[in-house]
This record gives structure tokens, C-alpha cells and sequence, in this order.
């Protein structure tokens, strides 16, 4: 009882009910206004143009004169070959980088730990957090120097060991699997960051009465860390099946190549060739709004089902 007077004290002092919660603190909401202005602009009024994805665009006529289609534009879409197999490239690629890509950093967190040297902790840190801040542009190029099936270090060895060279970036058979591999090397050490801060967040008496108790480092690990990181767990999930039809376009765009355009072409490099290439902005659009939907039902549906499970969800 007393808590709840002291809450309905505090939100009446602080003025946050209400409009006048507003009026009471000028300071903290003129501070406020660029941030509403910066979302209206860049989020909000942009929004109009999701009506070009039901309408037959012509740049000369621009937006408001484009004869409306209705659904027309998404019905010859999914009914195109390339967009299908661009869809389930994109599918099959998202899969591949969340069964292995999702619990990599989980496992590096938990791998750095364990280490007991400071030292050369934050050495494997640094090193492991540099690819992030590097383009793609720059590691294409550097893949395709180490890949290069004619003088690439990886061939040269794979030859060393009496193999046959492979053509990483130009064979359809291991487009795939290089593309996760390269993408879990550079995102792998900045993916650690938030979990390695719920480590540091964990009660370190938690792991002083398990050692009282006999608990060596393998059973303190499955015991405690990875229970109290279980929650940061499921909400990172939650978001990254939003972002299942994104499957990296700057990696792939950088990589691929018309050898490998059968499993290689992405729903997002598909929309770059016909939104950019061919001027179909009504198409570009009406496949961000597909994207943008399914995310959306995605995380509603992860995140049903999250809570269902006892878990705690993002709401």
C-alpha cells in the first residue's frame, strides 16, 4: 500500500502524468524536440511512400498522378521466377547465418570468460572486435585475394595437402558456406559485447558458494552463467528473427557474382537490380513492405511464443 502512494507521490512530483508533465519540465522537453523532429522527418514522413507499392509509378507523373494497381504489383511479383529464387536464397542464407552465426558470440563470451589472464583477455577482445569496423568492401577484396583459386593462401595449402583448388566465390556449391563462415569472422567479437556485459552483471557470490559447494568451472558455467544470460539471450533472438529476409546485403552484393547468381541473388540485391538498375521504384517498394511485414509478424510471433515459454520477451 505504501509503495503504491509512494509511486502515485512520485509520478504527481515529476509531473508524468499527463500533458502537464510536459509544462512542468521545459528543459528535459525542449531537449526532447530534436529527437520527435528526427523521427517525423527520416522515419515517419517517409512512410507516404509505401504508396507506390500499389500504384503503376511513372517518374513523370510522380506519386499523387501514378495510376493506382491495387495488389498488382505484388501479384506479378510473386508470380517472377527470379524474385521466388531470390526469396528462398535469401530464406536459406538467414538460416544458415542464425543456426551457426546466433550462438558463436555466445560461445566466444563464455570462452573469454574463463580466461584468467587480463592481459591477453583483452588482446583476443581488440582483435576479435577490429573486422566489425571494416567494410565490406575492403574484405571483399581481401577474400577474394585468399580465396583466389590461382594464387589465394587458402588453395595453396589446400594444394600443399594434395587437394584440388576450390573456387570459393565462383562455385555454387561453397557460395554459401563461405558467406557464413566471412560473415561470423568479422561480426563474431562485436556480437560478444552485450554478453560479456550480463557476465560482468552477474553476482560474482553466485560463483563463490558454487565453488563452496564443489562446483568446478563446467558445471558453474551450465549453473549460472548461461541461466542469468538466458534472458539477453531470447530478446536478441526475438530481434534477429524480425531480420530474417535480411541476409547481408553489402557482403553478398561485394562477393557474388553472375556464376553464382542461382544461389547467391538475395532478395535485397534482387530489389537493387530492378528498384535501381530498372527504375521500378513501385517494385523496390512493395518488396520492402512485404519484408517489413513478415519481420514484423516474426517478432510478434517469436515473441508470443517467448512468453508462453516463461520467458520474458521485449514486452
Amino acid at each position: 500500500m505504501n509503495a503504491a502512494i509512494e509511486k502515485k507521490e512520485g509520478n504527481r512530483i515529476h509531473g508524468a502524468t499527463g500533458f502537464r508533465g510536459y509544462l512542468k519540465n521545459p528543459v528535459l522537453t525542449l531537449m526532447f524536440i530534436p529527437v520527435v523532429i528526427y523521427y517525423i522527418v527520416f522515419h515517419y514522413t517517409p512512410m507516404y511512400g509505401i504508396v507506390l507499392a500499389f500504384k503503376d509509378y511513372s517518374l513523370t507523373l510522380g506519386i499523387m498522378k501514378s495510376p493506382w494497381v491495387g495488389f498488382e504489383v505484388f501479384s506479378e511479383l510473386f508470380k517472377t521466377a527470379s524474385f521466388t529464387r531470390a526469396f528462398r536464397n535469401t530464406i536459406i542464407i538467414s538460416l544458415l547465418r542464425w543456426v551457426t552465426g546466433f550462438p558463436a558470440p555466445i560461445i566466444l563470451a563464455l570462452m573469454l570468460n574463463e580466461l584468467k589472464n587480463l592481459r591477453y583477455k583483452k588482446v583476443i577482445q581488440t582483435i576479435s572486435y577490429l573486422p566489425h569496423f571494416l567494410s565490406w568492401v575492403i574484405l571483399a577484396g581481401l577474400f577474394t585475394q585468399l580465396l583466389s583459386p590461382s594464387n589465394g593462401a587458402v588453395n595453396y595449402i589446400i594444394e600443399k595437402l594434395g587437394g584440388k583448388p576450390i573456387y570459393f566465390l565462383a562455385d555454387n556449391k561453397y557460395f554459401r558456406g563461405t558467406l557464413v563462415v566471412t560473415g561470423i569472422w568479422k561480426e563474431i567479437g562485436w556480437g560478444t559485447v552485450v554478453y560479456l556485459a550480463t557476465i560482468a552483471g552477474i553476482d560474482q557470490e553466485l560463483y563463490e558458494a558454487a565453488e563452496c559447494d564443489g562446483a568446478k568451472r563446467w558445471r558453474k558455467m551450465w549453473s549460472i552463467t548461461l541461466p542469468l544470460m538466458k534472458p539477453t539471450i531470447v530478446i536478441l533472438l526475438i530481434m534477429n528473427c524480425g531480420s530474417i529476409l535480411n541476409a547481408g546485403f553489402d557482403q553478398v552484393f561485394n562477393l557474388y557474382n553472375a556464376n553464382v547468381y542461382e544461389t547467391a541473388d538475395i532478395i535485397d540485391t534482387y530489389v537493387y537490380r530492378r528498384g535501381i538498375g530498372n527504375m521500378e521504384y513501385n517494385v523496390s517498394t512493395a518488396v520492402g513492405l512485404f519484408k517489413n511485414l513478415l519481420g514484423f509478424f516474426m517478432v510478434m510471433g517469436t515473441n508470443f511464443l517467448a512468453k508462453q515459454l516463461g520467458e520474458e520477451g521485449i514486452w
